[in-house]
């Protein structure tokens, strides 16, 4: 334990050796960060006091789902987990409860932003509801699209939106890309040009309209067919936001995001010969490295910083800035879609890696977000990049370096490291000088990147 004299007395403070950590994900980028603190390898099961040591040396597994909640205490503090183990550790039958020393990496229930259909759906209801009470961000243009809120490509979940799919699907002539609901990676995702390429069960009438839940519904939405490309080549943003709360809403916008560009040159054809080749039209590193064309001495990125610079001598300075305030804006509108059904708990934070991609009109458009962006790296610059954002992360998350009472109040930066205040309702509630939010649209940020 630290000590440390204050008023002639020696208080107990918890110092970098108390603290015990433990991860279902065996990173170089997370070890490295632990270790610098001087943490040490806790046990994610509950244990006697007695045992909890001897335990400690032995418990180095990364077995998604070994959280074992039961009689005794967990000897942790800081947990990076799994999204498996988060569901196991808030479940009913779990009956866990976190104590106040101990942090976890997840909300209860992340997936409402984090699992492609919930999080069709919250967005969908977002803006009926920005609607239903006159908002300005809900304004619609001449077309009937939203002129602030157009940031998600029209989408379906299947088999449930079944009927209403084939309905615009018979008025467009779109090319659509089909994801399953709860997989990563690129896994399972394919462009369909007809409908006969749908699976049967979501064509058979008996099963249409009615929903399928979790691992067997898909996501279907329109194909962005005119994507912004640097060498002829598709890309997207991986863009990473920290949340440290959602009922007052603070995030963080981490200025060092990539771009991942496919390995061959882009093709619009129409058809099934233009659309099989995923290394033309999917940019996911798991998809690409597989290819003839991926280099292992960039990893096919490009950093944040490299894209601002090449976009600013090409197209000038004034397109690279709305860009990004549009990109920002539409994080906090996400965000804002959900914050009324997440679960808030002052034990949890949340690392989001937002996927987005940039039409050649230079519109942003949101993909997905990820609960769990890769850790991994492929290059040195990635692993770099990556073992900084860890570290920026605890030190937003844990400013004293350690985990103390998670009831104590926290400082909240404008800027730590590469992380800058993106939105910060307290401060958004100061301006209008109330304590509490008066309804669930609080007004614009007032930090924000530039």
């Amino acid at each position: 334990m630290a000590q440390a004299a204050a008023g002639g007395k020696d208080e107990v403070s918890p110092g970098p050796g108390d603290t015990r950590f433990c991860t279902d994900l065996e990173k170089v980028v997370l070890l490295t960060n632990f270790e610098k603190r001087g943490w040490v390898r806790g046990s994610r099961h509950p244990k006697s006091h007695g045992a909890a040591a001897a335990a400690t040396a032995a418990d180095t597994s990364s077995d998604e789902g070994s959280f074992d909640p039961g009689p005794g205490s967990p000897v942790w503090n800081f947990y990076w987990c799994s999204v498996h183990t988060v569901h196991q550790m808030f479940s009913a039958d779990a009956r866990y409860r976190l104590k106040n020393d101990q942090v976890i990496n997840h909300f209860p229930n992340h997936g409402e932003l984090t699992r492609k259909d919930l999080m069709v759906k919250n967005i969908k209801r977002y803006r009926r509801e920005l609607e239903r009470d006159g908002s300005p961000l809900a304004e619609k243009d001449d077309h009937g699209m939203y002129v602030h809120l157009d940031f998600l490509p029209t989408t379906f979940v299947l088999p449930g939106d079944y009927n209403m799919f084939v309905e615009h699907f018979k008025r467009s002539n779109d090319t659509w890309i089909m994801k399953p609901t709860s997989k990563a990676c690129g896994a399972g995702i394919y462009l369909v040009n007809h409908l006969s390429q749908l699976p049967k069960k979501f064509t058979n009438r008996q099963q249409a309209g009615h929903a399928i839940a979790g691992k067997d519904a898909y996501v279907i939405s329109r194909y962005l067919d005119k994507p912004l490309l640097i060498g002829g080549k598709k890309f997207d943003l991986r863009l990473y936001v920290l949340v440290t709360g959602y009922k007052p809403l603070r995030a963080y916008f981490y200025r060092q995001g990539f771009c991942r560009f496919c390995t061959v040159k882009y093709t619009s054809s129409a058809g099934n010969a233009g659309t099989d080749n995923m290394y033309v039209h999917l940019t996911n590193v798991s998809i690409q490295k597989g290819g003839d064309e991926y280099n292992d001495v960039h990893g096919g990125k490009w950093a944040l910083e490299n894209l601002r610079l090449y976009l600013i001598s090409t197209y000038g300075q004034e397109r690279w800035d709305t860009l990004m305030d549009t990109i920002y804006a539409q994080i906090i509108h996400t965000l804002k879609a959900v914050q009324p059904v997440i679960s808030n708990d002052r034990h949890c934070f949340e690392l989001y890696g937002y996927d987005i991609i940039v039409t050649e009109d230079f519109k942003p458009w949101l993909i997905e977000v990820n609960a769990s962006p890769s850790l991994s790296h492929t290059t040195v610059a990635d692993r770099i990049m990556k073992t900084n954002l860890i570290n920026d992360t605890l030190n937003i998350v844990l400013p004293s370096g350690t985990v103390r009472d998670v009831r104590q109040p926290k400082p909240v930066p404008k800027t730590l490291g590469l992380f800058d205040l993106l939105y910060d309702e307290e401060a958004v509630w100061a301006t209008e000088g109330r304590t509490k939010p008066k309804d669930s649209h609080a007004k614009a940020p007032i930090w924000k990147y530039s």
